[in-house]
């Protein structure tokens, strides 16, 4: 049979997904204003699927590549199919921002427009444009024989047409940039009894049109809304003059002018208006042209103020406190003892800041060594590890130039380390480093000791807040001395390396991910229980997804969480009937990946940052590390559970991906995001309990 039929393209997988965003935001059980906010986590979403996905689909049809393998299809075609969705999904869009805007108003906030504006504060909202708004605002007047200006990428931009009737009928065009980096997009007015009122930057921009342009004779302003986004591949010369640090550097100052994969517009513009900008602008078929409301770059809406009661916002959760982590105590002495999870954004990221800190000051430690891939803009592991480097501390960071969209932040802390004295390792020639991992060495009363950190995700103090992550800290000696070799291998890639505990890509991964596969396949032909569970952000690799079918067809149970993109096809009689595949998308994004297989009884645990998709398993470096404490294997086996059990936000992945929600009737809702806090609360009542235990019958 046909490959192709079987798997599902991962572009439109990927859309699939970001409905399931849009679907937050329709979900009237999610407060107000995080919904609104969810508009704007799919727009960003959006955005960056156009800069990277649809770009290098255009680029294919544009360089004539025959890329049916890649793409399972043809380029052309599937970016007409793509464009269909994105359509579809925009007229859901407008319809739920509408249905948001109207509930608001039963809250008294009401986000006003330059017609709606009360007339008791449109002296206000005069005086703020010109005291704030004005002075920021050049506007380009335009013509036909003036070259059309470049425009930049996450940037919004009113197209305004000028007419005037006195004494004989004239028209001109402008744009203006909307100055929401500088200003921000909401502005909150002063409220009217218990009615508030918001208003947008470009809304403000509308109002004071007659007073930007008052040196005209125009009588007439419209202004409607264009947005531009590029190509955000960076292209990076062979100039073997410069640094690799160079060449990231220049490549990210060329993304600013990448080519348009995409125009958003204020579908109410005049028809001359719009056919003057298609036309300046040289759109052609291959362009997305997307038709939408007054208003675009909808992500600046995940910072939507709350003017209101706090119920229109999730209910801020208390963060957990590990029973091991504790204050007065060192924390190196605690992980030497035994092994730790942390999870975000559950407990405080702060904790994996505690432990750098202490390895920063402590006397006994030797080397601190770490893997970085996205860090914060004002990382405080990044401060952390320079104030080891004056302390004194070998300090080795291998830090991922590539990871996309924060090449920037990632340059600047390269060279803040290397002014510290930190050796700064720029990963490995064709390959990205996405492993997280930390190594510590320690030299105590003459013996070395390792401490270790393997993460699901990044050390980023940003992200933890909002991603589900798990953080296994360990002293275990095979662990560490296999990552010990991963680092060998960062600081030597050409001699050869081994390792008897983890999972490394590029050179092994893939074998042993099929071994494990295969293990259970025999299994199940033998007649005996063999089941996988997988949590995962990703499962495309096309020949991962052929095992797991030949598996289901041994009769393995296999259940999958997959948040992204899922291009394996579930439930199909004679080819995945033993497979089920569900997705979670909920208040928290689901980021952490595990592995579960049953080996016969004595089940095998792993954590990772690898998904299943041929860039993870050929093309980076990547770690999955087992779980051996048996405490942590049960931990993260009732988070799976809980995860199973899921009836509110856990929804069914189907061929037609249509994004089905698991619903029980009469059963009670169980949220697996929001039930996490009592099951961490329980499990760590219950090794409070265990252990005092132990030490009452020590002391006995």
């Amino acid at each position: 049979m046909a490959k192709e039929k079987w798997i599902v393209n991962r572009e439109i997988s990927w859309l699939a997904f970001n409905h399931r965003v849009l679907q937050e935001a329709a979900d009237p059980t999610v407060p107000l204003v995080e919904r609104l906010r969810f508009l704007g986590i799919f727009s960003d979403n959006l955005d960056e699927f156009f800069k990277v996905r649809v770009a290098s689909l255009r680029r294919m049809v544009q360089l004539d590549i025959k890329a049916k393998k890649l793409v399972g299809g043809s380029p052309r075609k599937l970016l007409m199919q793509i464009q269909q969705i994105v359509l579809e999904q925009q007229k859901e869009f407008e319809r739920i921002y509408f249905q948001i805007i109207d509930a608001l108003k039963r809250e008294n906030i009401y986000l006003v427009d330059e017609h709606s504006l009360p007339e008791e504060r449109r002296e206000f909202a005069h005086n703020l444009f010109h005291d704030e708004v004005l002075p920021v605002l050049t506007p380009i007047m335009l013509d036909e024989q003036r070259p059309f200006p470049q425009l930049k990428d996450k940037s919004i931009y009113l197209a305004v047409k000028l007419t005037g009737k006195v004494p004989h009928p004239v028209k001109q065009y402008a744009l203006i940039e909307v100055p929401a980096e500088e200003i921000g997009r909401f502005i909150i007015l002063p409220p009217i009894g218990r009615k508030k009122f918001i208003i947008l930057l470009d809304d403000m921009i509308r109002l004071g049109l007659p007073d930007l342009f008052s040196i005209f004779h125009f009588s007439d302003f419209e202004a409607y809304t264009i947005k531009i986004t590029r190509d955000a591949e960076l292209d990076i010369d062979n100039d073997v003059s410069k640094s690799f640090l160079e060449k990231i550097a220049k490549g990210i100052s060329q993304r600013k002018k990448g080519q348009p994969v995409r125009l958003v517009y204020d579908q109410s513009m005049p028809r001359d208006l719009f056919d003057f900008i298609k036309r300046k602008l040289e759109l052609d078929v291959l362009d997305n042209i997307i038709p939408g409301g007054k208003y675009h770059n909808f992500r600046d809406f995940k910072s939507f103020p709350n003017i209101g009661p706090r119920s229109l916002e999730y209910r801020k959760m208390p963060l957990l406190q590990h029973p091991d982590m504790k204050r007065h105590v060192s924390l190196l002495d605690t992980i030497e003892r035994k092994d730790i999870f942390l999870h975000s954004p559950y407990q405080p990221f702060s904790y994996f800041l505690d432990v750098l800190r202490e390895a920063a000051i402590d006397p006994d430690v030797t080397e601190i060594r770490m893997t970085v891939y996205r860090l914060a803009y004002d990382s405080r592991v990044m401060n952390t590890l320079i104030n080891a480097c004056l302390n004194g501390k070998a300090v080795t960071v291998v830090v991922e130039l590539q990871a996309r969209f924060n090449e920037a932040s990632n340059i600047y802390w390269s060279k803040k380390l290397q002014e510290a004295g930190a050796t700064v390792i720029f990963g490995i020639q064709g390959l990205k480093v996405h492993a997280k991992l930390l190594l510590i060495t320690r030299r105590k009363e003459g013996k070395t000791t390792y401490l270790a950190g393997i993460s699901t995700g990044n050390f980023n103090e940003e992200t933890a807040r909002v991603y589900v992550d798990i953080i296994l800290l360990t002293a275990h000696k095979g662990l560490t001395a296999d990552i010990r070799e991963v680092f060998r291998f960062f600081e030597s890639p050409y001699l050869p390396v081994q390792y008897r505990h983890l999972i490394v890509s590029p050179i092994y991964m893939r074998r042993q991910l099929y071994a494990l596969v295969d293990r259970e396949t025999r299994n199940a032909l033998e007649g005996k229980e063999a089941w996988i569970i997988l949590k995962l952000n990703n499962l495309v690799d096309q020949d991962m997804i052929l095992r797991l079918y030949k598996a289901s067809q041994a009769g393995v149970k296999i259940t999958l969480l997959v948040r992204g993109i899922c291009s394996l096809i579930p439930g199909e009689p004679g080819y995945s009937e033993n497979i089920v595949a569900y997705s979670i998308v909920g208040r928290y994004l689901e980021h952490s990946r595990f592995m579960v297989f049953y080996n016969g009884g004595d089940e095998e645990y792993y954590i990772g940052s690898a998904d299943w998709m041929t860039r993870n398993l050929d093309h980076r470096v990547e770690v999955f590390c087992p779980v051996f404490d048996p405490q942590l294997r049960r931990e993260l086996r009732e988070i799976i559970d809980l995860q199973l059990r899921d009836n509110t936000k856990k929804r069914i992945i189907t061929r037609e991906l249509d994004n089905r929600y698991v619903r029980e009737p009469g059963k009670r809702k169980i949220d697996a995001q929001m039930e996490m806090y009592k099951l961490l609360e329980r499990l760590y009542r219950e090794r409070e309990k265990e252990e005092s235990h132990e030490e009452g019958n020590a002391e006995g």
